[in-house]
């Protein structure tokens, strides 16, 4: 039995075959907060009939059903495989390393029909017994990655999904030997794509990449179930690189517009050879919108430069995860 608090709860994820079709979940996340919850839509009938002075309860009915909230986690150098690849799209097989325990996962910008997670909480009640709610037809409609001086490598999904049941069974959780990306492993360069170098002055960096898709498919002949989102828009990668002002070149580029690749990265533990738990964020152009500086007292000089990420027109987004794991 477990604890009668948030410290009994649970997360497993599991990818779909079929959109909206439930499967057992295999992968368990260790998360700091969600706020998966299912929605309906209700009408109630409102019709005069002689002496009535209230609604009739039988008359209430459902009318459309989704799910919606979001995951916030620390990034870790396992099991972040699934959650990237409904993301970022492409179906990702992780490549082995040389000969030993290293696993490249490449999950390139992609579309992401036909990615969809079925989602198992599990919530303790307070006498222990835990009980569960199984999202299903999930979707990752955007997802921010941050990191900090001193702080973790953290990040939040957002998530839209299909429908909720309770009747399959709550999968019993399992949790791998892991160890969280933090800023003591955090690298950012700049450059020409390919030839980047370190940049110096980093505190802080986020990156928010979205996925906007059309939520709103709900037909007739679906007992009130949206069909698979469908892509609607372009995809949009924005962030921020907080700085001190040890060098002016952010502040050129902001200047004259120019574009430049960005990496950000986190090196971990050896795995094997010349290989490291790795995540990698490549974005092969970013243009700077905001962040000349500006002296506001006594202190160090401070500017955050805001950045939008767009196609150079020839290599995609991606992030690079090297771990041990053999599956997603």
């Amino acid at each position: 039995m477990a604890i009668g608090s948030g410290l009994g709860a649970q997360l497993g994820i599991a990818a779909e075959t079929t959109y909206g079709t439930y499967v057992a979940p295999a992968k368990f996340l260790e998360f700091t907060k969600e706020s998966l919850a299912f929605k309906k839509t209700t009408a109630q009938s409102a019709g005069i009939a002689a002496g009535r002075l209230l609604a009739l309860s039988s008359r209430r009915v459902l009318t459309r059903k989704e799910v919606a909230g979001s995951i916030d986690l620390e990034v870790t150098n396992k099991n972040m495989g699934l959650l990237l690849q409904s993301l970022m799209g492409t179906t990702v097989t992780p490549v082995q390393q040389g000969a030993g325990a290293a696993y490249l996962q490449t999950h390139t910008l992609a579309s992401v029909a036909g990615k969809s997670l079925t989602i198992q909480k599990g919530v303790p009640l307070t006498t222990g017994t835990v009980t569960r709610k199984n999202f299903l037809g999930c979707k990752v409609t955007g997802a921010e990655f941050s990191c900090e001086v001193g702080g973790m490598l953290t990040a939040a999904f957002e998530i839209d999904g299909r429908d909720v049941e309770e009747s399959s069974a709550l999968a019993a959780a399992s949790y791998s030997a892991m160890s969280p990306f933090h800023f003591g492993q955090m690298a950012v360069k700049t450059g020409s794509f390919g030839t980047e170098t370190a940049l110096s002055g980093i505190r802080k960096v986020s990156c928010k990449i979205e996925r906007p898709q059309d939520v709103e498919r709900f037909y007739a002949n679906q007992s009130a179930l949206k069909a698979e989102p469908i892509e609607n828009d372009q995809v949009k990668i924005s962030g921020t690189l907080e700085t001190d002002y040890v060098a002016t070149t952010l502040d050129d580029l902001h200047t004259s517009d120019g574009a430049t690749s960005l990496v950000w990265e986190f090196v971990g533990a050896n795995i094997a050879t010349t290989y490291y738990d790795t995540f990698r964020v490549t974005l092969p152009a970013i243009r700077l919108d905001e962040g000349p500086p500006v002296v506001d007292g006594f202190g160090v000089v401070k500017p955050s430069f805001n950045f939008v990420g767009l196609y150079d027109g020839t290599n995609q987004p991606k992030i690079e995860y090297i771990s041990t794991d053999v599956t997603l």
